[in-house]
C-alpha cells in the first residue's frame, strides 16, 4: 500500500461531537424531546441544509410548517454552536500535529457553508485545513461518489494516497470503493495509532 500524501477528516463526530438529541435533552424534558423528534424530522431538515439549502431560511420554513414546535425548531439555528459541541480535543491535536509535519490535511464533511462558518468561529482549529470540501457549497453529500471524485480532482492526489477518517460506515465504504485508504473512526486513540502505523506521525507527536 502506498504511503498516504493527505489525511482527509470528516468533521461531525470526528473533530466535533454531533448529537442533536443530547442538546435538546438538556433544554426540555426527555418525553417532550422524544415527541419533537418523532413529529418533526429534524435530521431531514439538517440533511437539506447539508445539501445546500440556506441555513436560517430552511429552519424558519420548517418552524412555520410545524407551528406547535416552532420555537424548539428555531433552536437549531439559534443554538447551533451548542448543538455542534464539544470539540473532540484529541482529534484536533492530531490535525494540528499533521499540519506541523507538513502533511496535507483536508476536510470532507456533510455540512452547509453557513454552519461551517459558525463552526470555524467556535473552533479555530478548523482553519488548519489546506482544503475544506463541504457538501453544501458542492451540492452533493457523502456517500455519493461524486463528492469523492471532486476531492481527487481538486487535490490532484491519487485515491490510493488519500487516507480518509469518518465515523459512518457507508461513507468509509464509498471512499474505499474508489481506492482510498480509510479509517473507520471510533475514537481519537484508534486514529492516532493508525497515523503512527502509517508513518504520518511519530509516537512523540501523539504523546
Amino acid at each position: 500500500m502506498p504511503a498516504a500524501e493527505a489525511v482527509v477528516f470528516d468533521i461531525g463526530n470526528v473533530l466535533v461531537e454531533w448529537h442533536p438529541e443530547r442538546f435538546y435533552d438538556s433544554v426540555m424534558p426527555a418525553e417532550r424531546r422524544a415527541r419533537l423528534f418523532a413529529e418533526v424530522d429534524l435530521h431531514a431538515m439538517n440533511e437539506a441544509i447539508d445539501a445546500g439549502a440556506p441555513f436560517r431560511d430552511t429552519v424558519d420554513d420548517w418552524a412555520a410548517r410545524h407551528a406547535p414546535w416552532a420555537q424548539d425548531i428555531r433552536r437549531w439555528y439559534r443554538n447551533w454552536a451548542d448543538i455542534a459541541a464539544p470539540a473532540i480535543a484529541p482529534s484536533a491535536r492530531l490535525l494540528a500535529a499533521l499540519k506541523r509535519r507538513g502533511v496535507t490535511v483536508a476536510a470532507l464533511s456533510n455540512i452547509g457553508a453557513e454552519p461551517f462558518a459558525l463552526a470555524c468561529r467556535h473552533y479555530p482549529f478548523l482553519s488548519l485545513f489546506d482544503r475544506a470540501f463541504l457538501s453544501g457549497p458542492l451540492g452533493v453529500t457523502k456517500p455519493h461518489p461524486r463528492i469523492y471524485e471532486i476531492v481527487e480532482t481538486e487535490t490532484g492526489i491519487a485515491p490510493a494516497r488519500l487516507l480518509f477518517a469518518d465515523d459512518r460506515a457507508e461513507n468509509i465504504a464509498a471512499a474505499a470503493a474508489r481506492g482510498w485508504q480509510v479509517h473507520h473512526f471510533t475514537g481519537p486513540g484508534g486514529l492516532a495509532e493508525r497515523l503512527v502505523l502509517d508513518g504520518l506521525l511519530s509516537k512523540e507527536d501523539i504523546a
